[in-house]
């Protein structure tokens, strides 16, 4: 069993282009032992977006905190605190901050892809 908290964990930094202003965490992922699922935390400051991309595993994110915007199907669909999101595998995404403060969520994709 694993309990930490999830800022105690290693942070990668992306902050240029295609993305800016991104925080990622592996906070569970195969260093822990799980064999079906990675979690990452991801926090994303005001103005900044992961890059609008697509890969060929699905994902399921839950907003914790902030408000932003996920693109689908060539737009953008508003999201905030408490709201959920499933991209599936090939489809094109990106999530951007419209925020004042920061975006943070959960992302869990299935264990054997990369894990950020």
């Amino acid at each position: 069993m694993k309990i930490a908290p999830y800022r105690e964990h290693e942070e990668k930094v992306f902050d240029t282009d295609p993305a800016k202003g991104v925080k990622g965490r592996v906070v569970i992922g195969k260093r822990d032992g799980a064999t079906n699922f990675c979690m990452r935390v991801f926090e994303i400051t005001a103005g900044g977006h992961t890059p609008k991309h697509s890969h060929e595993w699905e994902h399921e994110i839950f907003f914790h905190q902030g408000e932003g915007e996920v693109f689908k199907d060539g737009t953008y669909v508003p999201v905030k605190a408490g709201d959920i999101a499933l991209i599936p595998g090939g489809e094109e995404h990106q999530i951007r901050n419209v925020g004042q403060t920061d975006l943070v969520f959960v992302c869990l994709i299935p264990t054997g892809y990369p894990e950020l």
